[in-house]
């Protein structure tokens, strides 16, 4: 391993996501933040990184299970009158590559939170999904399109260490696409197979077990809650997770290793970003 990226996703979804997102940053080893633009709490998410300068921002892009940018009048075939996406990622994945009207929609909609995010003010260290959509040949033919009109030069790779070996020939052409652009990249991740799960015996072993090359590690930390922050994340330990990211034992693992680390922008060196890396 010669580069680290630690990385909190869904910064701006909940109260309890922010807190944790600050203290993991100030009191552990996040380096990165996702930021979610249409998120119920997104502009307090945008004040917190405002104060925490060396905390790196990425745009977490939403296209599914969440909250579009877009009035619903613009975009209709994506989601309801409350503007929350509809259709399962099967559906809407068909939809995107056969349809030209809700791919036009698809772009706006991505065109827009690149918009919102270049609005905060806040430089952009990454590009990543929700739930990987990116993954599609659509979404991330779009992203690639749309994404460096606002200064995206880097994304996530979601490739981890003893995936699913028929995901592997499609890492491998996003791996492509990627480089084709001159997009810079993660070369593995860990946290994919643990969503949810990432605590302390994680977070070491995914620094223990370390492959060669830069590792984005992400997680989904927030503090203690009576309630899910959404059904979806009703088995996601997220207090765990802030604890991993705090812990004395990961920081010393971490600082065992002696690499380059931060966000995107730092572990790839001033000509990525000269001025997130400044």
């Amino acid at each position: 391993m010669h580069g680290l990226i630690v990385t909190a996703d869904d910064f701006g979804l909940h109260e309890r996501v922010n807190a944790a997102v600050e203290r993991a940053h100030r009191e552990g080893v996040l380096t990165c933040a996702s930021l979610m633009v249409g998120a119920p709490v997104a502009y307090d998410a945008v004040k917190i990184a405002r104060a925490n300068p060396r905390l790196r921002i990425g745009l977490h892009l939403v296209l599914t299970d969440g909250l579009a940018s877009l009035p619903q009048w613009s975009i209709p075939d994506l989601v309801d009158t409350r503007g929350s996406f509809v259709g399962t990622m099967l559906a809407n994945g068909v939809r995107f590559f056969f349809l030209p009207d809700v791919r036009r929609q698809l772009a706006s909609e991505i065109h827009a939170q690149f918009k919102a995010f270049a609005a905060t003010g806040l430089t952009l260290d990454h590009v990543n999904t929700h739930k990987h959509f990116h993954l599609h040949p659509t979404v991330l033919s779009l992203i690639l399109e749309i994404g460096p009109q606002f200064g995206m030069r880097a994304m996530r790779l979601p490739r981890e260490r003893n995936g699913s070996p028929w995901l592997a020939p499609w890492l491998a052409w996003v791996r492509t696409r990627l480089d084709r652009a001159g997009i810079a990249h993660n070369d593995w991740i860990a946290g994919l197979a643990g969503t949810g799960r990432m605590d302390e015996a994680a977070l070491l072993g995914a620094l223990a077990k370390a492959p060669r090359g830069v590792l984005e590690i992400y997680s989904h930390p927030a503090t203690l809650g009576l309630v899910p922050i959404t059904p979806a994340m009703r088995d996601y330990h997220h207090a765990d997770e802030l604890a991993a990211l705090c812990s004395p034992r990961v920081a010393q693992a971490i600082a065992a290793t002696d690499v380059t680390r931060g966000g995107f922008a730092d572990v790839f060196g001033h000509c990525l970003n000269p001025a997130a890396a400044s």
